[in-house]
């Protein structure tokens, strides 16, 4: 198989496995323990906290741990609506449902939740969220980098205008962190979520950064495990999974943009090339370096799927998380795509596992595919697909 969907989860690393394994079998005492067992996994863990905090410059105390991207996002929504006077909430049409969905209850709660448009390329303008910004809202948070398109917003300039007026803000970064340098002091960020296994770690385990000073209720009551602020026994592989995938990320992490950097070029070159009656989708420059979104007209995008498996090839239409509603692209209804556009969709996401010739059997399966495909489309004599009128 050629796994081109890193965007949806990637293949855990090999040291990270191993680095998991004492926890799973040897050292397997409860953190809350006192005695030596539960004294070495509260090490392992704080050990964790150390690495992930590493990775985008921020103080080990500043790192929740969570079960992941979608838990973080919550926390945020859910924690900060229940320490301020605010009652409105800012996001952007094109945010991950682990936003949309909190900010769904929290405008049933009460609140008030302004979405921010973007253009066809994804991308939000300073001036609207100028526009947005009142003496009420308790919450900005816009996505670093997103999921489907790829496209990277300008957060620290979003931040700088929400810290003028004293406006927490929160990035979700669960698609760009290990993957383009993050700082959160020089984004100057309030709240930032990360996931472990969107870089080569375990699934069911993230973090939240949250900044020194922010106040946030703490959503999940108990033992009064993370400092109060998420109750519930650590799950200590996991933690130490993550942590060493972010020390490998940050040790790695110029030399692997670029080299997946590189092969995402060549993909878009050799399709956009190669294939007729095809558009490549988000910024084409302020863009993740692992994401090649297109529109391949004339083509539903689950029948390439399912034909690119035929071939050996995992890929996705986008979303992952959203596969379970069957629900068209809300990422790309915002940036004004037709039901057509949307339809025939393909999000092709790349990793340092990823090689050269695997994207030039991609290319060549892709040209078979969509040539069988578009033989008996309704959309053929509309397009033609590529025989110029």
């Amino acid at each position: 198989m050629i796994y081109l969907d890193n965007a949806a989860s990637t293949q855990i690393h090999e040291d990270v496995l191993n680095s998991m394994l004492p926890y799973l079998k040897q050292q397997y005492g409860n953190p809350s323990s006192i005695h030596r067992y539960g004294r070495m996994a509260r090490k392992a863990i704080e050990k964790a906290r150390k690495q992930i905090a590493a990775l985008i410059n921020a103080d080990p105390s500043e790192i929740l741990i969570t079960s992941g991207g979608t838990e973080s996002n919550n926390t945020v929504m859910e924690g900060l609506s229940g320490t301020s006077n605010g009652d409105k909430i800012i996001t952007s049409l094109i945010e991950h449902d682990a936003v949309l969905e909190p900010c769904k209850r929290l405008t049933r709660d009460g609140l008030i939740v302004d979405y921010l448009s973007v253009d066809r390329f994804g991308l939000i303008s300073a001036s609207d969220l100028r526009s947005h910004l009142s003496d009420g809202t308790l919450l900005v948070s816009i996505m670093f980098g997103n999921n489907e398109v790829g496209t990277i917003q300008k957060i620290s300039e979003f931040a700088k205008i929400c810290n003028a007026k004293n406006i927490p803000f929160h990035t979700d970064a669960v698609q760009a962190v290990g993957k383009v340098k993050i700082d959160v002091k020089a984004l100057n960020v309030d709240f930032l979520s990360i996931s472990s296994h969107k870089l080569h770690g375990p699934k069911g385990i993230g973090a939240l950064y949250i900044k020194n000073g922010s106040n946030l209720d703490p959503v999940m009551l108990g033992g009064g495990q993370e400092r109060g602020m998420r109750s519930g026994t650590e799950n200590v592989a996991n933690i130490v999974g993550f942590g060493k995938a972010c020390e490998i990320a940050q040790t790695n992490l110029i030399e692997n943009m670029s080299y997946v950097e590189n092969l995402r070029d060549l993909l878009i070159e050799k399709i956009l090339r190669e294939i007729p009656e095809v558009t490549l989708n988000g910024d084409p420059r302020s863009r993740l370096p692992h994401n090649a979104h297109f529109t391949f007209l004339g083509i539903n995008g689950e029948d390439l799927i399912i034909k690119l498996d035929e071939y050996g090839i995992a890929a996705s239409t986008g979303s992952a998380c959203s596969v379970n509603t069957q629900k068209a692209s809300h990422v790309l209804q915002a940036m004004g795509f037709s039901h057509e556009q949307i339809t025939g969709s393909l999000r092709l996401t790349l990793g340092v596992f990823n090689t050269v010739d695997e994207i030039e059997k991609t290319v060549d399966s892709l040209k078979i595919i969509v040539k069988e495909l578009r033989s008996f489309s309704p959309f053929k004599e509309k397009y033609s697909f590529g025989v110029k009128h």
